[in-house]
């Protein structure tokens, strides 16, 4: 079975605890990161593949850092969260490998259903 790890990686701390606090009653176990930098020195100490990440990031931005992420891990499956999308964002999502992405602010129910269906997909891939 696979663990049920997810790590939010947001430059707002307040979105990392509310999004940790709704997940883990949810049976998750959740991590955040508040930068790029400290999403990576996560992801370097324990495996985790479910990630929602903030496109607006200091340092490198949410793209760039899926992208970085999958290279590293390409069994994760990376969420897109952003205040605004424009068309040329949206693609670029897609082209970075981000399975989906929400707008701000993002219904919890959509950040539940969302964990869910990766977890089913790992399970999926794990059993083939």
């Amino acid at each position: 079975m696979i663990e049920k790890k997810i790590l939010v990686v947001d430059d707002e701390s307040s979105i990392c605890l509310l999004l940790k606090s709704a997940l883990v009653t949810k049976g998750y176990e959740v991590f955040t990161a508040e930068s790029p930098s400290e999403a990576l020195e996560i992801l370097e100490e324990t495996t985790v593949l479910v990630i929602f990440i903030d496109l607006n990031l200091p340092e490198m931005n949410g793209v760039d850092l899926c992208r970085e992420i999958i290279k590293r891990n390409p069994l994760t499956i990376a969420y897109a969260i952003t205040g605004y999308a424009s068309h040329f964002e949206l693609a670029e999502c897609k082209g970075a490998g981000f399975e989906d992405y929400f707008r701000k602010p993002v219904p919890l129910l959509d950040i539940f259903n969302a964990a869910e269906r990766a977890f089913e997909k790992l399970e999926r891939w794990k059993k083939n």
